[in-house]
């Protein structure tokens, strides 16, 4: 206790990380106030309507930050750009230059790779622009529009995906944390008042057993994500000792640290994407006076709506997306090259492929249990909800975990800044 509030003091008499906090915090305020200016001729009850009843849209709505409940100038939010991100990293598979670009030309060359997603963006925002509007005018949720009102409409939404982006990066430059992780917080905070409004609507004074059921429940679940996010497998390495002159280098023996979630959120956000693909044409497709579109529509739409098969199918779906974003993202082989070229080993495992092999067959280990958890926390608020029969009880989910992620990478940030300035 002592410890923290030493930290508390040292954070309020230092200026240059007030001024970072305080950044971040009058980022979020133009971010909102931007967030509220929707494009002309929404019908905002037919929205809302729209919204509740859609959970792709609803995904949607939490990586544009709360922006597409409004369907502001910022409806697209950052998604664009993190699915930029997760194109490019799947192309590390395919291009061997971009995988040399991200993993062996160092911090150059990671810029370059984000430059790229940046450029990326512009045309999927075009794109997801001009979906979401048009399906958004087929259900009645906006006025219809003219070829130019389209186009212009497409221009504004881009530009504003596009500060989102910026903003992101300023956030991150001369902020605390992540921009974009940081920008989506921000949207699951801003929607925390009218999910708490909406649960005491809708209070029911015979419920209070399973009110506090739930509260006790959602503890644990808090608890067990923050203790699988912050888990990891240590791996021990060696550096060998070496004589150069009169002196000694090496003998460390330090660890790899494998995460036990090495994918994050990533992998619920591909079940959703495809999951929620069938619907987005099912609601394309349903104002169709074609007899084969309806049917196909109409399948589409049953298959979403259908609790059970869903929730197995998005388990099995984040559980391979975890092994495959892993996959990715994490290479056994370099690992072992780099540890080689720097003369460290594994203690018993030979080095070189043998290293490579054995760090490969620890990562699989752990990830089945990652993928598990993963999968079990997707599905989680459609097992709440189902035994409960309470809409408004929720927990689990993308939103649960992002808001953990970045509350624990903010505090991680601030206390290194801070234990640095004490010593």
């Amino acid at each position: 206790m002592e410890k923290i509030i030493r930290k508390f003091k040292v954070l309020l008499t230092d200026k240059a990380l007030l001024s970072r906090i305080f950044f971040v915090i009058g980022m979020f305020f133009i971010f909102r106030f931007l967030a509220a200016i929707p494009v002309p001729g929404v019908d905002a009850a037919r929205l809302n309507e729209f919204l509740s009843n859609n959970q792709f849209f609803g995904i949607l709505n939490l990586f544009s930050g709360g922006g597409l409940s409004t369907l502001s100038i910022m409806m697209l939010g950052v998604g664009p750009y993190i699915t930029g991100s997760i194109i490019m990293q799947l192309l590390t598979i395919m291009v061997p230059r971009l995988k040399a670009l991200y993993h062996e030309e160092g911090e150059a060359g990671r810029k370059r790779f984000s430059q790229y997603s940046r450029i990326l963006t512009i045309p999927l925002a075009i794109l997801q622009g001009f979906s979401l509007l048009a399906v958004l005018v087929r259900q009645g949720v906006i006025d219809p529009m003219s070829t130019m009102g389209y186009v212009v409409n497409i221009a504004v939404v881009t530009a504003g995906c596009l500060f989102l982006m910026w903003l992101g990066e300023l956030i991150s430059e001369f902020g605390i944390g992540n921009g974009v992780s940081i920008i989506i917080f921000a949207g699951i905070v801003a929607s925390v008042p009218s999910n708490i409004s909406q649960f005491f609507f809708t209070f029911d004074v015979a419920q209070i057993p399973t009110y506090l059921v739930f509260l006790v429940v959602g503890v644990v679940i808090i608890a067990g994500v923050v203790a699988v996010s912050e888990a990891e497998r240590p791996v021990p390495v060696t550096y060998a000792k070496q004589v150069r002159g009169t002196g000694t280098s090496g003998g460390v023996s330090t660890y790899i640290p494998l995460r036990l979630n090495q994918a994050g959120v990533m992998p619920i956000i591909f079940a959703l994407s495809i999951l929620m693909f069938p619907q987005l044409i099912g609601n394309f497709l349903a104002t169709s006076t074609n007899t084969i579109a309806m049917k196909v529509s109409h399948a589409f739409i049953s298959f979403s709506q259908n609790t059970l098969l869903y929730g197995i199918l998005y388990f099995v779906l984040v559980a391979l997306f975890t092994y495959f974003y892993t996959a990715v993202t994490f290479d056994p082989q370099a690992l072992s090259t780099n540890l080689q070229k720097n003369g460290a080993f594994i203690p018993g495992i030979r080095p070189g492929q043998s290293t490579a092999e054995f760090i490969d067959r620890v990562l699989s280990r752990i990830t089945l249990a990652g993928a598990l958890f993963l999968g079990l926390i997707a599905v989680l608020p459609m097992i709440m909800q189902s035994l409960t029969g309470i809409q408004s009880l929720t927990i689990g989910g993308t939103s649960l975990l992002i808001a953990i992620s970045v509350s624990i990478d903010i505090i991680k940030k601030i206390d290194a800044q801070l234990s640095m300035r004490e010593y």
